[in-house]
């Protein structure tokens, strides 16, 4: 493909356009896509099982057949382990985001690159990738600074009703603490939800930025937001925002439906040891049969996930042209081919 029908491509598209752009360069591209994203996707995988198998020694409790009954005759012993637990988890989510933007920005200079006709590998897209890892780690940390602060603010209405649900227990008024908890709980869960969706919203364009633009975390932080920032058309659905929101609502369920379809090999080795919703199952489940089932995983989601990463290097596309002319700019660069003498 010549980089002129690449250029002549670049034009703002509609939200169902972007989908289809999203899906059709998968499918085209699925192989070098599947390179970039296995190694991450391993390592995650990696990280992953070494945290759970860290959690299963350091706090063995937690994971035995009798943990209620422990945590009634030692309950401290419990809370330890429960926050050791959830220190390990916690660190390891810290961890996979990072690995997620990390592989965001692989794939997103090797989508942007094919999209405007320039010849790039996959291990270009890495090269950038590790060049940029600083930057990259920079901007991650402000981007989670700034989501700590984002999901006080929207946890603060639950964690008020809550405060009052618990101000009237101790006064002895049980129906209205009662009622304030009932009203507390869907309003935190909602809020949490809130931040989770605001935070993937807000950095959706950090890693094509950093992928595609020289600049410093801080640079790239602001430049990500300004992307998404106000509107490109009337009505609800000309703020970037709302345009953002729901093609990442549709992308996620495809995700969380190759998610849960690539688990099925796992769920069924572990069914013959308990439920697969329970964690003390996964720890008496041999890692023999289990090892291979979630291996099948890592493989279905290093297929799948990267149409997610080519969606959002088009996006970062369809705003650079509709925001700065990028179309234009890059015809313009484009030598015209020479006319025929009549």
């Amino acid at each position: 493909m010549s980089p002129t029908s690449e250029v002549s491509e670049l034009r703002p598209l509609a939200m169902g356009e972007m989908i289809d752009r999203a899906a059709t360069f998968w499918r085209s591209h699925l192989k070098p896509l599947f390179v970039l994203a296995f190694g991450f996707s391993l390592v995650n995988y990696i990280a992953t099982k070494v945290t759970m198998l860290s959690g299963q020694r350091l706090a063995p409790t937690l994971f035995a057949g009798d943990a209620q009954t422990r945590a009634q005759e030692d309950p401290s012993l419990v809370l330890g382990e429960a926050g050791l637990s959830m220190g390990l988890w916690a660190l390891l989510l810290v961890f996979l985001f990072w690995s997620y933007w990390m592989s965001t920005m692989a794939t997103a200079r090797y989508v942007v690159s094919m999209q405007l006709g320039e010849p790039v590998q996959p291990v270009d897209g890495l090269r950038r990738a590790l060049s940029r890892m600083g930057a990259l780690t920079g901007a991650y940390l402000l981007s989670m600074a700034w989501a700590v602060l984002m999901t006080l603010l929207l946890l603060g209405p639950g964690a008020i009703i809550g405060g009052l649900a618990a101000a009237a227990s101790v006064s002895g008024n049980g129906t209205l603490a009662l009622v304030l908890t009932v009203v507390a709980i869907p309003l935190a869960m909602l809020g949490l939800i809130a931040a989770m969706l605001w935070y993937f919203l807000r950095f959706l364009l950090l890693p094509p930025v950093l992928a595609m633009e020289d600049l410093g975390s801080w640079e790239a932080f602001k430049r990500s937001g300004e992307l998404l920032s106000g509107r490109i058309g009337p009505g609800f659905l000309g703020r970037v925002v709302v345009r953002a929101m729901i093609l990442y609502t549709v992308m996620s369920l495809i995700l969380i439906s190759v998610q849960l379809v690539s688990g099925i090999p796992s769920w069924l080795v572990m069914a013959p040891y308990g439920s697969p919703f329970d964690a003390g199952t996964m720890a008496r489940t041999p890692q023999l049969l289990l090892v291979p089932a979630e291996l099948v995983q890592v493989v279905a989601q290093s297929c799948f996930t990267p149409i997610y990463f080519v969606f959002c290097s088009v996006f970062y596309l369809d705003m650079r042209v509709r925001r700065e002319g990028l179309d234009l700019e890059r015809r313009l660069e484009t030598p015209s081919a020479p006319t025929l003498a009549v």
